[in-house]
């Protein structure tokens, strides 16, 4: 319904498509054709075969009792508009549209007028959206898994902005389960104080990552010292001013810190957090209060078992346990609590989250559930996935393990980038900017739910499919635009006289239609293939053409082409979360 509702308000949105479509509608109305439905306009796969083409000749031939090129013909001598210069019949009755020579230089002007801000609408101004991603387990490292989760959501969160949304940010740390009480038993054998011995936030993290995993396995091995770590979980779920709490907020609080740090360096900024032991009291409240009308007491546990209803909608549900025989709410109460906590902070118009793909099943009866508290929930909450990634190359693998962490995954990649690059990186940071974007393409790239495997020597390429390849694209640009500067040749958006359009302004208006349907898909990727294939045909047009001459009365209006395409890179980038470095 989510996703509906966006393309809907995408499809109204008067830009250059929907100008088309209503030129396309007026000339059915004028053939006294009445068709209430949606005119598709794609753009050919050819930029030689026209800016836009529709079928809809053949969508109405049979209905019409024509023949599909006949009243193709019949629709192209109707169809008129002030940015179409030229319409053909291709095939079994396709129709080519294409834009003016006027239109594509004045989108030009356009990119370089707004800037930062092309490609934004205000389909959704004055409407509010949640975004909820990167949600850590505390205690346990920030691993490749958090990683992607970061990438593919804040990508979410910077397309939802371009719609000019009030959008808000959160993350939803795990900070009370059995296994944290797990890492605090561990921890506390050691004793606090053993923190201070590391000097590194790093170095702490590693050793409260080894209190979990060491605590884990002397619970698995020694089933004596369960009652004592139920006993902690205890402590932590109801804040007793115990010596284990204060262990636990020490830890709590570190990797907070952490958390935020290692965000940061990815490029977020979250606008507030809900915590799961917030979440838990909550949802435990909601599901003792809603039994047994919709929640359901078994063998000591209170449980949701969906009704034949339900499965008739959605067969996959199926009997989950929300409060368990110790009282305590489960991951299920929890992510209830965390939906009201959610509404009744935010409200928004649309709630957003982003999970690993395995985790559909759950949220579908946590959902199903939940909806039946506060319909509004349910339908006003979407859930995007990701999927998860492997690493190319036996060096790779071997130095990462089964589950990095992405300090060292950014730190491989890292000495991945100073070896590909021979000498040319001058900083960490540079090394750090070019490595967060090969990952994140290499993320992004693919439809979300898909796992990945990233292989360092194309995703680091300068030449290929590639965030860096993008960066280093920008960068070339940015470089020719100080040397013209220096030659003293000014931009300028007036075509000169007797110019033939490229193909790059064919392709720039496109932009703001992609941005606009991939915040309607929450899809990312779009994005991605967008904006590689412009760099590609930059980097073609600038191997074929001297843009800097001072001889060349026509060199001003090439710069505005290339200062307009390293624009609309940037801005891309900019959605995806990489940098657009002015020097590589």
């Amino acid at each position: 319904m989510f996703l509906l509702f966006m393309r809907a308000m995408y499809n109204n949105n008067m830009n250059i498509a929907g100008k088309i479509r209503s030129a396309i509608h007026q000339s059915l109305e004028e053939l006294d054709i009445h068709h209430e439905g949606d005119i598709t306009v794609e753009h050919p796969r050819e930029l030689l075969h026209g800016d836009f083409s529709t079928n809809i000749a053949m969508v109405l031939a049979k209905k019409e009792g024509k023949n599909p090129r006949e009243l193709a013909e019949a629709i192209t001598e109707k169809i008129s508009a002030p940015e179409i210069a030229s319409v053909e019949i291709a095939g079994p009755g396709f129709i080519n549209i294409q834009l003016s020579d006027d239109f594509l230089a004045e989108e030009v002007s356009n990119i370089l007028e707004k800037g930062n801000f092309y490609g934004w609408n205000e389909s959704w101004k004055n409407k509010t959206i949640l975004v909820e991603h990167s949600s850590p387990n505390l205690f346990k490292p920030f691993h490749i898994g958090h990683m992607m989760n970061n990438t593919v959501g804040e990508a979410m969160t910077r397309l939802c902005r371009t719609s000019s949304a009030d959008v808000t940010m959160i993350s939803y740390p795990s900070d009370v389960s059995l296994g944290i009480g797990k890492a605090v038993w561990q921890l506390s054998e050691y004793g606090i104080e053993k923190i201070d011995e590391f000097e590194t936030i790093e170095e702490k993290m590693q050793f409260l990552g080894r209190c979990y995993a060491e605590g884990t396995q002397y619970f698995q091995d020694h089933p004596e010292i369960e009652p004592r770590v139920r006993e902690i979980t205890q402590d932590i779920y109801e804040h007793r001013d115990t010596p284990a709490y204060e262990a636990y907020k020490a830890g709590r609080d570190l990797n907070l810190q952490y958390f935020i740090q290692m965000t940061a360096r990815l490029g977020s900024a979250f606008d507030g957090f809900i915590f799961e032991s917030e979440a838990g009291i909550v949802g435990k409240e909601l599901v003792k209060k809603n039994t047994p009308n919709i929640y359901a007491e078994s063998n000591e546990a209170i449980i949701f078992e969906p009704t034949e209803n339900d499965l008739e909608e959605n067969s996959s549900l199926h009997t989950r346990v929300f409060i368990n025989k110790d009282g305590n709410p489960t991951y299920e109460a929890k992510d209830t609590g965390l939906l009201k906590l959610k509404f009744d902070r935010y409200n928004p118009d649309r709630s957003i989250f982003v999970t690993d793909s395995e985790q559909g099943p759950y949220f579908e009866v946590v959902g199903t559930a939940a909806g039946k508290i506060n319909p509004d929930w349910q339908n006003k909450t979407i859930h995007k996935t990701h999927g998860r990634m492997q690493f190319k190359g036996v060096k790779m693998s071997s130095r990462l393990g089964n589950t990095p962490i992405v300090s060292d995954i950014l730190d491989a990649i890292n000495h991945e980038v100073y070896i590909q690059a021979e000498g040319k990186i001058k900083s960490e940071e540079q090394a750090d900017i070019i490595s967060i974007a090969a990952i994140k393409y290499a993320v992004l790239r693919t439809q979300a739910g898909k796992n990945i495997n990233f292989d360092p020597e194309t995703s680091l390429s300068f030449e290929g499919d590639s965030g860096p390849y993008l960066q280093y694209t920008y960068a070339r640009s940015q470089s020719m635009l100080r040397k013209a500067h220096q030659q003293g040749i000014d931009v300028s958006v007036q075509r000169p006289e007797n110019w033939k359009i490229t193909d790059i302004e064919r392709y720039l208006y496109r932009y703001s239609l992609v941005v606009q349907q991939a915040f309607a898909d929450l899809a990312p990727h779009y994005v991605v293939t967008y904006i590689t294939e412009l760099a590609q045909l930059f980097n073609s047009w600038y191997g074929n053409t001297k843009i800097v001459d001072a001889e060349d009365t026509a060199s001003p209006y090439k710069l505005a082409l290339t200062d307009a395409t390293a624009q609309v890179i940037k801005n891309a980038l900019w959605i995806l979360g990489i940098e657009a470095p002015e020097e590589m």
